[in-house]
């Protein structure tokens, strides 16, 4: 990634960079190759992750193509600063689950000189700016938004559609449980999936009535 030259070398001072997008976009992948170059920097760096996602391990950073690192899950945002002491560089993983206090200690450590690079949805899979990604982007110096293939269509993908039948907003899941879609491919889908719990509803209306008639 590159990042301009500051014109006064001695203040001393950090920043917050955000990978965004959607699920299968490879935040997960971005943000691991940041910090391993940050340690092979010989920087000190230490890796955050919320308690709630074990999808893969509960001590590690995996992404979706098994390429992981080490990090330390924390059931709430607070926990990272007394964790990230001394630290040059803070990796975040999957921000969008974490407290709204997250942002401020993203903010907090940054002025303290700490380099902080945060991955997560920016959507959730009704298409909503999720938790407290849309705050991080914007107090962000630098956002990356990257992009799936659409699973459809082939174009770019940016939405992250449900195949579940589960409206809760936390769901933790795979290709299994979602696909990436682009605009077009999401909002057929969403169409679609809205006329047919308009008929199943119906359904259940209509039935209980037509039995009573024939008793």
């Amino acid at each position: 990634m590159f990042l301009e030259n500051t014109v006064n070398h001695k203040e001393q001072f950090g920043w917050i960079e955000v990978i965004c997008g959607s699920m299968f976009s490879g935040k997960t992948e971005e943000l691991i190759r940041r910090l391993k170059r940050a340690k092979f920097a010989k920087q000190k760096v230490e890796i955050f992750k919320p308690a709630v996602d074990v999808r893969y391990a509960e001590e590690k950073v995996v992404s979706h193509d098994a390429n992981e690192i080490r990090s330390t899950p924390v059931p709430a945002a607070a926990n990272i600063p007394i964790l990230a002491d001394g630290c040059d560089v803070i990796g975040i993983d999957e921000a969008q689950f974490f407290d709204d206090e997250i942002v401020r200690v993203c903010n907090d450590l940054a002025n303290k000189g700490v380099r902080v690079i945060v991955a997560g949805l920016d959507m959730d899979f009704k298409g909503n700016p999720f938790g407290p990604m849309p705050n991080l982007m914007a107090t962000a110096e630098y956002v990356t938004k990257v992009h799936a293939v659409c699973t459809r269509t082939g174009n770019l993908a940016q939405y992250s559609y449900r195949k579940a039948k589960n409206d809760d907003l936390v769901l933790l899941g795979e290709n299994e449980e979602y696909e990436p879609l682009s605009r077009a491919a999401y909002f057929k889908a969403m169409m679609r999936d809205k006329v047919r719990n308009i008929r199943v509803n119906e359904v259940e209306i209509v039935t209980p009535k037509s039995k009573s008639a024939n008793a």
